[in-house]
């Protein structure tokens, strides 16, 4: 949606939403998933239950083309004409906020371990968005000769892994362009990132060597993912968390790691837990964050 004249706000942070036309007195909240720098701001909604059903039927019925324009009238239209009249068509949303959430203070780290569960990657995926932005910025400085201590200015956060397990694969499409983006433009690394789908066979499984050897194949021939739709790979199964906090701590010994979880309560305490354990054993820190859904 188009962003209101002087709004601000902070990846990771949330607002409420209302949309007359399903229901005046409504308000729900919702993570922004676009970054702050970004001239628009966006949610992606989940559709479960009678408010957001009502809503993605009533923006479905909107974005349908009139049956009585074909195709060839289509591409003849005006486009700024057209898109004068969409909005026109569109419905009314009025929101409410920015209002804080933990994952807004991922500013404060060096190195960010980001966890989402399902729909929780949102306002995860604010931050990627944000980082991605950083390193735009920062080869476009370079390309147009601008002094390269502004690297300082842009990117304060030197590596961020980010890992989002979902059971759907068809959610793995909700934020495919920015996984692409990523790949594209992110040439040092900065931004490390994992797709897990649990709805697929256990690793191990014949079914899923099958394929993962398929997956491979094709990831080599076209550089895609077959199960995402992504230039990034999908793996089956749930994450090994304790590798996961090992694999950050090997590479980043002797400094702070924030830990931002989102999604429901189900792994908490098994993340809450290897964070105190590591920043114990080994000399990495970890500060753990959550925001359950």
């Amino acid at each position: 949606m188009s962003k209101p004249k002087g709004f601000k706000y902070t990846s990771g942070q949330y607002i409420y939403v209302n949309c007359a036309d399903v229901s005046p007195l409504q308000w729900h909240p919702f993570s922004i998933t676009s970054a702050s720098g970004d001239d628009y701001l966006s949610i992606h909604i989940r559709t479960l239950g009678d408010w957001t059903s009502q809503l993605k039927s009533l923006f479905s019925k909107v974005c349908q083309v009139p049956s009585s324009t074909s195709q060839s009238e289509l591409f003849l239209a005006d486009i700024g004409q057209a898109n004068n009249i969409a909005r026109e068509r569109f419905p009314r949303l009025l929101i409410d906020g920015p209002y804080g959430a933990p994952a807004q203070d991922y500013r404060k780290y060096d190195v960010l371990l980001l966890v989402g569960l399902g729909i929780g990657a949102t306002p995860l995926i604010s931050i990627v968005r944000d980082l991605l932005n950083n390193i735009k910025n920062h080869k476009l400085s370079i390309e147009e000769g601008t002094n390269h201590n502004v690297r300082r200015k842009y990117v304060a956060t030197k590596r961020a892994y980010f890992y989002w397990v979902t059971r759907e694969q068809g959610s793995l499409e909700w934020f495919s362009e920015v996984m692409n983006e990523v790949a594209e433009y992110d040439s040092e690394g900065i931004i490390e990132l994992h797709n897990y789908c649990t709805s697929v066979y256990e690793e191990g499984d014949a079914r899923s060597a099958l394929i993962t050897m398929l997956q491979s194949l094709h990831h080599d021939k076209s550089g895609i993912d077959i199960v995402s739709g992504t230039r990034v790979r999908t793996h089956f199964a749930r994450p090994d968390w304790r590798s996961v906090f090992k694999h950050v701590a090997v590479n980043h010994v002797n400094q702070r790691v924030g830990v931002f979880y989102c999604g429901n309560s189900c792994i908490v305490g098994e993340l809450k837990r290897l964070a105190q354990d590591f920043s114990r054993k080994t000399a990495t820190k970890f500060e753990f964050h959550k925001e359950n859904f």
